[in-house]
């Protein structure tokens, strides 16, 4: 099941990566293989026109510092849920299912630096929200730090 893929109760691979993000919370602990999205090009582009994703895969947006931030969905072809995160990698928003396609502003609520998009209804599975903690070699002031 690919759900059991991507939510563990010990991550089994400890080692930062670039290509992967670990996140914890009141659930346990899961993880997504990514991209990163850390110049204005790549997060203009995010996951648009992206017609399938799996189960255990994301994008990561990274910026240099925090700051309020708001997506939409404009050429998105599948739901998604935008996860904020605040510079210490703690989540303080998660934008569930988002519509394809919808240009209605999604903010993060407050100063944001780190965004995972993950495939719509997926943090409500795993129980990802308010609080969780995001692992990954850009979150420099990580809670949760790489080692």
């Amino acid at each position: 099941m690919a759900l059991m893929a991507c939510k563990t109760d010990a991550v089994a691979d400890p080692a930062c990566r670039d290509d992967t993000v670990h996140l914890r919370g009141d659930f346990g602990q899961a993880r997504f293989t990514i991209s990163i999205a850390d110049s204005a090009e790549e997060r203009n582009q995010g996951l648009m026109f992206v017609e399938k994703m799996a189960a255990s895969a994301g994008m990561l947006f990274v910026y240099d510092s925090p700051r309020e931030v708001s997506f939409w969905m404009k050429n998105t072809l599948i739901p998604l849920d935008i996860i904020f995160a605040d510079e210490e990698g703690v989540v303080q928003n998660v934008q569930a299912n988002a519509i394809p396609g919808d240009l209605t502003p999604l903010p993060g609520e407050g100063p944001i630096q780190y965004v995972l998009e993950i495939n719509g209804g997926m943090a409500a599975l795993l129980g990802i929200k308010k609080g969780t903690q995001l692992r990954h070699p850009a979150i420099e002031n990580a809670v949760w730090a790489c080692s």
